[in-house]
């Protein structure tokens, strides 16, 4: 419906909750694949905003970089991978991620990356956005990681820009306890009941739904 309706003179209130949910960005499955557009170099541009499937990923990170924040995102691979520079620029202008290694004397391309490595460099490109959204879904964004990133990996989301609300879905222990830590969230664990997806505490025949104004 949302998709159909336009006439911005006689639905006003679709056409504007349509612009509201079109800025919402969702990340759920961002692809690292052998296949991944993201591991082929190609001719990249202006791009603020990370696609949902990462393909972009190299124009995002220089678009990142060239509007002021390439120091974070230096810091963000330092906390991951200490000693090790990443670019999105190669020897010969294609836009392709690359990452230099201590003690190598070549950069590793984006083909030769581990899927949790390309993951976590997708990652950072969505959170560190020059053009932050007022909503952002992670979905379970720990696939592929490496225990060793989820710490990094919670820092960014605490950093994350204060006018974005952003949902992270985990099934990490490790990653859900660490954001809270960092900064103020609220928490909801989810379990299964009978095949149904319920919050905790909200495991008998009767559900009882409660909206806290404080959420």
């Amino acid at each position: 419906m949302l998709s159909e309706v336009r006439d911005g003179e006689r639905h006003p209130g679709v056409v504007a909750a349509r612009g509201i949910l079109l800025e919402w960005r969702f990340y759920h499955q961002v692809r690292t694949d052998a296949d991944s557009p993201a591991r082929r170099p190609r001719i990249g541009s202006w791009s603020p905003v990370l696609h949902h499937d990462a393909g972009n990923l190299a124009a995002a990170w220089q678009s990142i970089a060239e509007s002021g924040r390439r120091e974070s995102l230096d810091e963000a691979v330092e906390a991951a991978f200490s000693g090790c520079r990443c670019r999105a620029l190669d020897d010969t202008g294609t836009f392709q991620m690359q990452l230099l290694r201590p003690g190598m004397n070549r950069w590793m391309t984006a083909a030769e990356l581990s899927d949790g490595t390309l993951r976590y460099l997708a990652l950072v490109t969505a959170l560190l956005t020059p053009r932050p959204p007022a909503f952002l879904v992670l979905n379970e964004p720990e696939t592929s990681l490496h225990p060793g990133l989820l710490t990094p990996l919670a820092d960014l989301v605490a950093a994350v820009s204060p006018e974005t609300q952003i949902l992270v879905v985990t099934h990490s222990d490790r990653l859900a306890e660490a954001i809270p830590v960092r900064c103020d969230r609220v928490v909801r664990r989810l379990i299964s009941y009978h095949g149904e997806t319920r919050l905790e505490g909200q495991d008998g025949a009767k559900r009882v739904w409660i909206f806290d104004d404080d959420d």
